[in-house]
């Protein structure tokens, strides 16, 4: 709770009812078979494109549930307050941290159309093709490993209630 919070009265913590989804998702997105199988560079872009690949199924499981349009802000917002700390910590200055802020949230908001363009078309090659455009992939890996990875977790998502995913009970 921020000291204004506590002095006036305001809520404890506005992301509290997707802070632990927010946590699982960057856990799925550090899990070790998306670089050691699926070719994700283990890379700072590379890290970021996993962590957004993994944030944008949860999201478009989300968007479609009115029920979840609140939850849906708030996990958006968690992520772009956990960016402008990450950018902070690695010297970014306040003074281009919202341009910086700006480019990230259009790469969310691009991945998220070229994702759920393609995990709407049954052929694989439309995720393959999004993953190759949006992911960081080591030299000579390609696209088909993590394109299956996240059409199974997007698949898993969508098998859980809205409850179970709001309490990040996202089994890997």
């Amino acid at each position: 709770m921020t000291l204004l919070a506590r002095l006036f009265g305001g809520p404890a913590d506005d992301h509290a009812e997707v802070r632990a989804l927010w946590h699982r998702v960057v856990e799925i997105a550090r899990e070790p078979q998306w670089y050691a199988h699926c070719g994700v560079a283990d890379t700072v872009a590379g890290r970021f494109d996993a962590v957004t690949a993994v944030l944008a199924l949860v999201l478009l499981r989300m968007e479609n549930d009115e029920a979840l349009a609140r939850p849906l802000a708030r996990l958006t917002e968690l992520f772009v307050t956990d960016m402008d700390g990450q950018l902070r910590e690695s010297g970014v200055g306040d003074l281009v941290v919202g341009k910086h802020i700006g480019k990230l949230m259009g790469a969310l908001g691009g991945r998220l159309d070229a994702y759920r363009a393609a995990l709407a078309d049954a052929d694989p090659a439309g995720l393959e093709q999004a993953v190759q455009r949006n992911v960081t992939l080591i030299e000579g890996a390609g696209p088909q490993g993590a394109a299956a990875e996240m059409r199974r977790l997007a698949g898993q998502l969508g098998a859980l209630s809205n409850a179970d995913l709001l309490g990040a009970r996202i089994a890997r």
